[in-house]
């Protein structure tokens, strides 16, 4: 069973930052994608930040662009999410996701396993 364990969350300032990790476990990195989504309460889930294993590239919402940075250790298998100039719409539950097939990358429907996730919260 593939798991997935966040950390790295807590409480920030406004323009502080954080840095999110995700280690997965029992995962055999081929054409899996690892992404980011957040769910600030009485909204919706929505997708923050994606990358793909295999190359490297990533994807991201409009509103983190330039602020905030994914990337990947192969040696470890870990997910890292860089957030930087923080907002206080920034403030939710970060999950960590898996998705095998990595064909539509942020659509949190097409991921397969999930984290339990983290809070985040921004103070303005």
């Amino acid at each position: 069973q593939v798991q997935l364990v966040e950390s790295g969350g807590g409480l920030v300032q406004a323009g502080g930052s954080l840095r999110l990790s995700c280690a997965a476990s029992r995962v055999t990195f081929s054409s899996t994608t690892m992404g980011w989504f957040r769910q600030a309460p009485g909204k919706e889930r929505e997708f923050v930040a994606a990358i793909r294993w295999s190359d490297g590239r990533t994807y991201y919402q409009d509103s983190v662009k330039g602020r905030f940075t994914i990337t990947r250790n192969n040696a470890n298998n870990t997910v890292y999410m860089q957030m930087d100039s923080l907002k206080p719409e920034d403030t939710g539950v970060y999950y960590c996701a898996l998705d095998w097939n990595g064909l539509h990358p942020t659509t949190g429907t097409e991921y397969d396993y999930w984290g339990q996730g983290t809070q985040v919260t921004v103070s303005s």
